[in-house]
């Protein structure tokens, strides 16, 4: 299973890539193991282009390295907080992109103006607390804000994004979706106000993305 998730956490970085969530090193993937007080997060300061699934960090939920040849993500503390405190999350990622993190420098959430934004964050998508990189403020922050929220993202404010998912994969796709609403909701402000959806239309919207959208049995 490890094995396995190495895999996956390895190559979903890539998305990162191929979306421009990340520039340089920066941004990373983490996924829980299965069943186990475990995940596997990205190796800190390795290019994208040198990933590999044998480079990946396994860590338990304190943050401590359990398997792995190189020092994990400086954000391992922030990701480990989740995991402790959402047990329902089985992924987690950190991009700085560039529209979300427009709106994280300027703290403020993004309002919930887009019929994409109510099915995939059920309404706004938050601003979190400053907090510096390296312990588990970050997480504390993320848990804080997005713990009851229905949004999967969060904007930590002068920072940039992290969003959760009941895998990583999902965290992922989260990500690619906050980057998009957040440029699309920017260029609106650019030609005027933007017009809110009423909240039961947004109910509404969120309802029938989460429950009948799609294909079932694949998602």
């Amino acid at each position: 299973m490890i094995e396995q998730l190495r895999e996956a956490v390895c190559g979903l970085h890539a998305e990162l890539v191929r979306y421009n969530l990340v520039a340089w090193t920066a941004g990373n993937v983490s996924g829980r193991v299965p069943g186990e007080d475990l995940f596997v997060i990205k190796p800190s300061g390795v290019s994208y282009d040198d990933l590999t699934p044998a480079s990946m960090v396994v860590c338990d939920l304190e943050g401590n390295v359990v398997e792995g040849a190189h020092a994990p993500s400086s954000d391992t503390a922030a990701h480990a907080y989740v995991y402790r405190h959402m047990p329902e999350v089985g992924g987690v990622v950190h991009t700085h992109s560039t529209y979300a993190s427009a709106w994280a420098a300027r703290g403020e959430s993004i309002p919930c103006v887009l019929t994409a934004m109510a099915d995939e964050f059920g309404g706004e998508i938050p601003i979190g607390p400053f907090a510096l990189i390296g312990g588990d403020d970050i997480g504390k922050g993320i848990v804080k804000v997005l713990s009851g929220h229905r949004s999967p993202a969060v904007l930590m404010q002068n920072h940039g994004v992290f969003t959760i998912g009941a895998s990583a994969k999902a965290a992922v796709k989260a990500a690619v979706m906050c980057e998009d609403v957040a440029r699309t909701v920017h260029v609106s402000r650019q030609l005027g106000e933007p017009l809110p959806i009423k909240q039961d239309d947004v109910d509404r919207l969120y309802d029938r993305y989460q429950n009948v959208y799609g294909q079932r049995s694949s998602r």
